[in-house]
C-alpha cells in the first residue's frame, strides 16, 4: 500500500512538474517573441506599431514608406466599429491624423510604469504615447470633484443637457456630450458616423459610433437593440468594449440618434493580414479570436459575421471581436435565418439551409486564418452557388452521409454540381506560404496546417470545436485560464428576439436600455 501511495505521489509530482513547465515554456515563449516585456507576466507590452511586425520576414519599412502611408493603411473604417457592409453601400473613410501615428511609433522604446499590473494595462489606448495606469476620479467637465458620495449625480452627467455641444463633422450635425472633444470622423456610411474622439474625463482616446436613423425599418432597429444588448453584457479581453451610451433626446417620442462609445484601436485584421506575420504572432492573434468566441459560446451567443473587419487589433498584437449587430442566442439552432455572415466566410450549413451550431463561428476562423496564411480570401464566391462551388472545387464534394441530411430540393442541387475530389492540405498550404518555423516546434507550418485542415471541415458534425480548438499544440501555446475561462457574461434574453416587434417597439425598447445604461453608470462606466 506505501508503494502504491509513494508512486501515486511521484505521478502527482511528475504532473505538477509538467504542467509547471509549461507555464514556464509558454512565459518564455511570450518573452522570446517579443511579444511581453523581459519582466513581464505574460501579458503584451505597448510597443509601437511597427511592433506588430518585428521578427517577421518582412521589414516595417517594406511595408509602409513613411509615416503617411502608415495612416492611410491603418485608417479605421466603420466596418470596424460596427456596421455591416452589404449590397453595393460604399464606405468612405479618413485617416487617422499622422501624428496620431507618430506618436504610437515613437513609444516602442517606452517601459511601462513600474507596480502596475500589465493585464489591466494592455486595455488601456495606445493612442496617448504611454502607458497610465486606471485613473482616479477626475473633475467633471463642469470642474466640480467627482466622489464616491456624487457618483448618481455623475451618472446624471449624460442627462443635463448644458453637458451637450453641437458640432458639425463631415456634413453631419452631431449633439455631443462635452467630455468628448477633437472628434475627427474616421467612417462613414449609410447608418451614420464614426469618429475618434478625445475623452477628457477619462484621459483616453476612444471611437464614438453615432447610429443615425437606426428606426428606419425592423431590420435596422432589430440590429441596433441587439448590438447595444449584447454590448451590455459580454466582458472579456478580447472582445470590444462599451464605454458609454447616451442620446440627447431625452423622450421618447424625441429619440432619434444613439452614441455608441468604445475603445479606439488601431486597425482592423485586413490590414494586417497583408503583413508578413511570423508564427508567434499568427498563432497568437488566433488564439485571441478562439478565446473571445469561447465567451460569447459561453453565454449561448453564435455571432454569426465573423470576418477581418470585424475583428481589431492594437499595435501590441491585442485582438478584440466587434459588430453583434447579427449575433443570436444559440438556444433554436436548427432553425436560424440562413442569410448570415459576409458570403467569402460563410460555413456551408448556412449556404445549404442546414441550420448551425456554435462551430459556425470556428468555419469562419479557418477562412480568417487560411487568409491569414496565404494573402487573399480563400473562397471569393460571387453569390451562394459559385460560393458553394469555390468551397467544394478546394475541399472536394462531401459525403454521402452529408447529403442524407440536406433538404430534397437543396440534396437535388448538390448531387447536380460537378463533383471534385479536393485537394491536400499539404497541397492548399504548401510551406512556402508560410513563414519560417519557430523555435519552438508546436508554432510550425505543419502544425498550421493541422489546426487549419480541422476548422474547414465541411461537415460540421465533423469540424474541430472551439474548446478542442484552444488544446490544439498551434494555439494551446499561448493557453491562460484566466483569457479562456473567463466568467461568462449574463445569459442574453433572446426571446426579444423571437418575438414580433414593430419599429416603435424597438425603438421604445432601445430607449430603455439607454435610460437603464445611464441610470446604472458612473462616469467612467462603472455599474453601481
Amino acid at each position: 500500500m506505501r508503494e502504491k501511495a509513494a508512486a501515486t505521489d511521484d505521478r502527482a509530482e511528475q504532473s505538477r512538474d509538467s504542467s509547471a513547465g509549461e507555464e514556464q515554456d509558454r512565459k518564455q515563449l511570450r518573452k522570446n517573441s517579443g511579444l511581453v516585456p523581459t519582466s513581464g507576466d505574460g501579458s503584451l507590452p505597448f510597443g509601437g506599431v511597427n511592433s506588430l511586425v518585428l521578427k517577421t520576414r518582412g521589414h516595417f519599412s517594406n511595408l509602409w514608406k513613411s509615416v503617411n502611408q502608415l495612416t492611410f493603411c491603418l485608417c479605421l473604417n466603420p466596418q470596424w466599429i460596427g456596421w455591416p457592409r452589404e449590397g453595393k453601400e460604399q464606405l468612405q473613410t479618413q485617416p487617422l491624423a499622422s501624428s496620431t501615428f507618430a506618436s504610437v511609433l515613437s513609444t516602442s522604446s517606452k517601459k511601462r510604469n513600474s507596480g502596475t499590473n500589465t493585464k489591466q494595462q494592455s486595455s488601456q489606448t495606445a493612442c496617448s504615447g504611454h502607458w497610465s495606469p486606471r485613473l482616479a476620479p477626475m473633475s467633471n467637465v463642469n470642474g466640480s470633484s467627482s466622489s464616491a458620495s456624487s457618483a448618481s449625480s455623475a451618472a446624471r452627467l449624460n442627462h443635463n443637457q448644458d453637458q451637450f455641444y453641437q458640432i458639425e463633422v463631415s456634413d453631419t450635425r452631431m449633439l455631443i456630450l462635452k467630455r468628448y472633444q477633437n472628434l475627427k470622423a474616421i467612417g462613414s456610411g449609410a447608418q451614420g458616423l464614426v469618429c475618434a474622439a478625445n475623452d477628457i474625463v477619462s484621459g483616453r482616446n476612444v471611437a464614438i459610433k453615432k447610429l443615425s436613423r437606426p428606426f428606419q425599418n425592423v431590420t435596422h432597429a432589430k440590429r441596433a437593440y441587439r448590438e447595444f444588448k449584447l454590448m451590455k453584457l459580454v466582458n472579456h479581453k478580447n472582445i470590444i468594449g462599451l464605454l458609454n451610451a447616451f442620446t440627447p433626446q431625452k423622450m421618447l417620442e424625441e429619440f432619434a440618434d444613439l452614441y455608441i462609445v468604445m475603445e479606439l484601436m488601431d486597425a482592423n485584421l485586413c490590414q494586417v493580414i497583408q503583413m508578413e506575420l511570423d508564427h508567434e504572432r499568427m498563432s497568437y492573434l488566433l488564439y485571441q479570436m478562439l478565446c473571445g468566441i469561447r465567451h460569447l459560446h459561453a453565454a449561448g451567443i453564435i455571432h454569426r459575421d465573423l470576418k477581418p473587419s470585424n475583428i481589431v487589433v492594437k499595435s501590441d498584437c491585442s485582438l478584440k471581436i466587434l459588430d453583434f449587430g447579427l449575433a443570436r442566442s444559440a438556444g433554436n439552432s436548427f432553425m436560424m435565418t440562413p442569410y448570415v455572415v459576409t458570403r467569402y466566410y460563410r460555413a456551408p450549413e448556412v449556404i445549404l439551409g442546414m441550420g448551425y451550431k456554435e462551430n459556425v463561428d470556428i468555419w469562419s476562423v479557418g477562412c480568417i486564418f487560411g487568409e491569414m496564411i496565404r494573402g487573399n480570401v480563400l473562397f471569393p464566391g460571387t453569390d451562394h452557388i459559385d460560393q458553394w462551388s469555390k468551397i467544394t472545387e478546394q475541399l472536394g464534394t462531401p459525403s454521402a452521409d452529408f447529403m442524407r441530411r440536406l433538404q430534397p430540393t437543396v440534396r437535388h442541387f448538390v448531387e447536380n454540381r460537378s463533383r471534385h475530389s479536393g485537394f491536400a492540405f499539404d497541397r492548399l498550404f504548401p510551406d512556402r506560404m508560410f513563414p519560417k518555423n519557430s523555435s519552438d516546434l508546436r508554432l510550425s507550418a505543419q502544425q498550421a496546417r493541422d489546426l487549419l485542415s480541422k476548422m474547414l471541415v465541411i461537415d460540421p458534425e465533423k469540424r474541430i470545436s472551439v474548446d478542442d480548438a484552444l488544446q490544439h499544440p498551434y494555439v494551446n501555446v499561448w493557453f491562460d485560464e484566466s483569457e479562456v475561462f473567463a466568467p461568462p457574461p449574463a445569459k442574453y434574453d433572446h426571446a426579444v428576439d423571437e418575438q414580433e416587434h414593430s419599429v416603435d417597439q424597438w425603438k421604445e425598447l432601445i430607449f430603455r436600455e439607454i435610460m437603464d445604461y445611464e441610470e446604472s453608470h458612473d462616469v467612467y462606466g462603472t455599474t453601481f
